[in-house]
């Protein structure tokens, strides 16, 4: 069986930058992410970021792309609509989309979501304590009732997104907020997971619970087939019953595309 060919995009602005960053992911969150899915069975993960031509995701390689994993933070802006829109595309046929943390307010998340995607934060090292809201669902398989995480930014309601189709997880934070921090959707064939865990100055992604939420993420967001981008004219001999063209007509047979 083929095995999942996986992307991890990164920003990787702030790991360049930042020395406090820099120092918690020596090698870029990209890479940490990419570790992790591969410590949890996952062969073919590879890397992209936004310094690389077509930044690391030109036509060719999306379209051998089961499963991408975004995380952007400072700058979203930078993104080329022309591969915000070639993702949105592959999304749409099957491809599976992971959004991170800080991704929420990035091009591809809000316009899947068609929505603004705000939310409330604040980043003071609190401790995050994350609920699982539906242990029977495969992105919690094999994680308790509840994990920790020591340090976190905090993500807090209301969050600016259409109602998830399914709940996975639930974030509390030390300062009192909550926060619908694991969230999935689909739109055309594709899944999406959109994970709140993962601010860039503490080791997040080095977490070994975190690890096995993200590589479950990928496993079920793994395309279930592909919608074709196209509006195929299907002539009337070419019909399942026998029919003849009746009336006035704006196309001919075998028009490519609607008009």
């Amino acid at each position: 069986m083929k095995s999942l060919q996986v992307v991890v995009w990164g920003e990787n602005v702030h790991e360049r930058k930042s020395e406090v960053v820099r120092s918690v992911y020596p090698d870029g969150m990209h890479a940490a992410i990419a570790d992790g899915l591969r410590e949890n069975g996952l062969e073919d993960v590879t890397t992209a970021t936004l310094d690389e031509s077509e930044h690391g995701l030109p036509e060719e390689r999306l379209e051998s792309t089961d499963v991408l994993f975004w995380w952007g933070h400072c700058a979203h802006g930078e993104v080329a609509d022309a591969v915000v829109d070639r993702v949105q595309k592959r999304v749409l046929e099957g491809m599976g989309l992971i959004v991170l943390h800080s991704g929420h307010y990035s091009k591809i998340f809000k316009r899947l979501m068609g929505t603004t995607c705000s939310l409330t934060w604040r980043e003071a090292g609190e401790k995050e304590r994350v609920w699982v809201c539906n242990p029977g669902h495969p992105i919690a398989a094999g994680i308790d009732r509840y994990f920790e995480l020591e340090q976190s930014e905090m993500y807090g309601e209301p969050f600016a997104i259409p109602a998830p189709e399914e709940q996975v997880f639930v974030s509390w934070y030390q300062g009192g907020e909550v926060f619908r921090g694991g969230c999935c959707w689909h739109r055309g064939n594709g899944k999406i997971f959109y994970f709140s865990p993962g601010h860039e100055t503490y080791p997040i992604y080095f977490d070994k619970t975190v690890r096995r939420v993200l590589a479950n993420a990928a496993r079920w967001a793994a395309p279930r087939g592909r919608w074709v981008d196209s509006c195929p004219n299907v002539p009337a001999d070419q019909a399942a019953e026998p029919i003849i063209n009746r009336g006035p007509r704006l196309h001919q047979d075998g028009d490519e595309g609607y008009r």
